[in-house]
């Protein structure tokens, strides 16, 4: 890799970009489902072997036999890598026709030594199928990234070189990549509204655990401190599952994920945890969720879901494992804000009755790799009256219609700018009544404090284009008459012109012989 490259490894994005175009070069005619795993593993590999290498070179100069005891880099959060799964043994033979074999078994050496890896990693490099050139090469560009940085300067780079190949693998899978991956604005609304500074942060369907890595971000960028928080997750696709453990293990999250593939709904593995925040991004209306087997559960509190839609299943499982002063953000299809159909109308009215919601969010269109299907963002509180430095919210709703925000980055795909985020957070938090921001006033098509009775008259629908109104125009200051005479003089112009054209065309026409 070149001189240059290497140097902008703390840089700006461009640096995860080139490096993602040239291990994409790499990938030949790959799937890139397939080629995810065989490049994020061995990004993985060697975020864990600079971290271990670090921490040895220090305990050798401290104590040279304390370098050779587990026990020290467990304590320090740092994995064990066993000499043969060390990235520079790899590195030394990424030229070898056998490298499949030797990641292979350094994958396997590294879950042997330590337990929370177990069932993580992946372990198909020697297959035939797989280039060996190919992966030599990858290695080759891979040593490239964070070469001279230690310490925590190179577990972040190496973080979000990670989460950058997840993004563009998520682009490139299309449909199938937004079962693991939220875009990051998305992401980044729902942290920047619930304000994840410290408690237990849960994700009942966390994908590439994307919600938690951006929580941990909002912590740090804000002076926290990463121990603050507690992470709970739960993931039903072990594929998935084992991207979200090494992303997190990649930035040195701490955290209990678990897996089983029965999933949230049938086999809630971490039943009894109540958390202070929920971010979730469930899959959008899923038929099949087997809710003909859960007629009657304690956290049907609102009413039975429907068997044949589970967007009102992970509302009420997502409110259940609330806290008492817990707040979370969901991100569902725009049907869930008005549907009427098998109960759905009654269980949102329910909610509505019992002050669960607290805020309302449309969001523009063409913002998830997965699908076309409009989304929108619901905030949900257990106690809309905290005290402390809130004010008391109950019986009112805030809806903010951000349609009209984002921009286009590509053909297919838009991003909420950071701008938008900001725009989205202050409203709401203001709206909450944060002494740090300005008193809160609804803005005519893009925000409104609505009151219960409001709602009721619009027959608990959510959806906040019934309530923000329409844009207000900007006043030019000038007089109506004035206006009126202006423009209808432009139109008979504009008449006279097109007449001009039209005459022009058709003498054109003659004159080549095409006469009517």
């Amino acid at each position: 890799m070149a001189q240059n490259d290497t140097n902008k490894n703390g840089g700006n994005l461009g640096f995860e970009a080139e490096m993602f175009k040239a291990a994409d070069k790499l990938r030949g005619n790959m799937e890139p489902s397939d080629y995810k795993h065989v490049a994020l593993g061995l990004i993985f590999l060697k975020y864990i072997s600079d971290a271990f290498e670090a921490r040895y070179k220090a305990l050798l100069a401290e104590d040279p036999q304390a370098a050779e005891d587990k026990d020290e880099y467990l304590a320090d959060n740092v994995f064990w890598v066993p000499k043969d799964a060390r990235w520079s043994h790899l590195q030394a033979n990424a030229k070898l026709p056998t490298i499949g074999t030797l990641i292979d078994d350094a994958m396997r050496a590294i879950e042997k030594d330590n337990e929370s890896l177990k069932g993580v990693l992946p372990k198909d490099y020697a297959r035939p199928a797989l280039n060996k050139v190919m992966l030599g090469e990858l290695i080759d560009l891979i040593s490239g990234i964070a070469l001279n940085e230690e310490g925590h300067a190179s577990r972040d780079i190496l973080g979000r070189v990670y989460e950058y190949f997840l993004g563009q693998f998520a682009g490139a899978e299309g449909k199938r990549g937004g079962e693991f991956y939220t875009p990051r604005s998305v992401v980044r609304v729902l942290v920047e509204m619930l304000e994840p500074y410290q408690g237990r942060i849960y994700d009942p369907c966390c994908g590439s655990g994307g919600m938690f890595v951006q929580s941990e971000k909002f912590v740090q960028e804000h002076g926290g401190r990463i121990g603050d928080i507690a992470i709970y997750g739960q993931e039903s696709n072990y594929v998935t599952w084992r991207l979200a453990k090494m992303n997190l293990a990649v930035r040195g999250i701490d955290s209990d994920i678990r897996w089983n593939n029965e999933g949230s709904f049938h086999k809630d593995e971490l039943r009894d945890l109540k958390a202070d925040y929920i971010l979730a991004n469930p899959p959008f209306n899923i038929s099949d969720w087997g809710g003909d087997r859960l007629r009657e559960d304690v956290r049907w509190k609102f009413g039975a879901p429907p068997v044949g839609n589970a967007n009102y299943a992970w509302l009420q499982h997502i409110y259940h494992h609330l806290a008492p002063n817990g707040t979370a953000g969901v991100v569902l299809a725009n049907g869930s804000m008005s549907s009427n159909q098998s109960g759905e109308g009654d269980i949102r009215k329910a909610m509505l009755e019992a002050d669960a919601v607290d805020c309302m969010v449309a969001l523009p269109g063409q913002l998830f790799y997965s699908t076309q299907i409009p989304a929108c963002l619901w905030f949900l509180a257990r106690n809309k009256n905290p005290g402390k430095s809130l004010r008391d919210r109950r019986g009112q709703v805030l809806f903010i219609d951000a349609r009209k925000l984002g921009v286009l980055v590509d053909r297919t795909r838009r991003e909420l700018t950071a701008a938008d985020v900001q725009r989205i957070a202050d409203t709401y938090h203001a709206w909450r009544g944060e002494p740090s921001l300005d008193e809160y006033t609804d803005v005519p098509g893009f925000c409104k404090d609505a009151t219960l009775e409001e709602i009721r008259k619009h027959g608990h629908v959510l959806t906040p284009g019934r309530y923000v109104g329409a844009e207000a125009m900007e006043d030019d200051d000038e007089p109506f008459e004035e206006k009126m005479q202006r423009l209808s003089e432009q139109w008979r112009t504009q008449q006279a012109e097109a007449l001009r054209l039209s005459e022009a065309i058709e003498a054109n026409l003659k004159e080549l012989g095409y006469e009517k």
